[in-house]
């Protein structure tokens, strides 16, 4: 019996999510063959105060939807609501929204009940899922302290109420900075391709580097970028990080697919 090829021998690619999230994406291109690097260029911490959060958790039957754009967000959520001893099993009425798959395999962990995981999982494809039904409606979003505006702007062009509160908040990993500037300036450690799953992980990456604004060619030399989707990839342009690979499917899956078909 022959072991399974490993396509991606040869390839060293840096990871940078959170240290907690990251073995998913780094499992699967190791599995692959790839030498993995992982430097966290985000870490989670909890919000400034649960004050908002809890008081909406607390009227969470005065809310039709609730929307969860992160898995970060799920256990924030979850986590309050044990404190407050709100099972989420009793909220069967609220109709919740998840972002993608692993957003709503999260919710359904804790017991939420799942009703539209939309087409693509970008905040646009969230806001195009629930035209014609929020007009009139409570929505509670739940998310980072620093996020696009896309959904509660939109949803309320469309007459929803939104409630926005923070569950948690993203900040840049000091810690990461020294071991991030050693490697890149190594000729002979630096990765060949760098991996981003969100527009906060290549903003991170760039302050680590001591980027104020856009990177150098110089700096970028000899490396490809990966994206976990377009809003990701515009970020990387924006900050004049090319964009080599693209993912199909906004996923870790769907990104370790797009690495492996480059």
């Amino acid at each position: 019996m022959t072991d399974r090829p490993k396509p991606l021998v040869g390839r060293r690619i840096l990871v940078g999510r959170a240290a907690h999230q990251a073995s998913a994406l780094s499992l699967g291109l190791k599995d692959l063959g790839a030498e993995v690097i992982e430097i966290p260029f985000i870490e989670i911490r909890p919000p400034r105060s649960y004050q908002r959060l809890d008081s909406a958790l607390k009227r969470i039957a005065q809310y039709d939807w609730l929307i969860l754009t992160s898995v970060n967000g799920v256990e924030r959520v979850a986590s309050r609501l044990g404190r407050l001893k709100i099972k989420p099993t009793n909220l069967s009425s609220l109709k919740v929204v998840a972002i993608g798959p692993s957003t709503r395999d999260a919710a359904e962990k804790v017991g939420l009940k799942v009703a539209i995981v939309p087409k693509q999982y970008v905040a646009e494809a969230v806001v195009e899922s629930l035209r014609g039904k929020v007009q009139g409606k409570r929505v509670l979003l739940a998310r980072a302290r620093v996020a696009r505006d896309v959904i509660p702007r939109e949803l309320h062009n469309l007459g929803a109420k939104v409630d926005v509160v923070e569950a948690y908040q993203t900040i840049v990993p000091i810690s990461s900075q020294k071991s991030i500037r050693s490697l890149m300036g190594d000729t002979k450690r630096r990765p060949n391709l760098v991996a981003f799953t969100s527009s906060s992980t290549v903003r991170n990456f760039v302050q680590l580097l001591g980027g104020r604004g856009r990177l150098s060619h110089r700096e970028l030399e000899g490396i490809q970028f990966a994206s976990i989707g377009p809003i990701t990839s515009a970020t990387l342009r924006e900050l004049g990080i090319p964009v080599h690979i693209e993912a199909c499917e906004f996923t870790i899956p769907g990104l370790i697919q797009a690495i492996l078909a480059n």
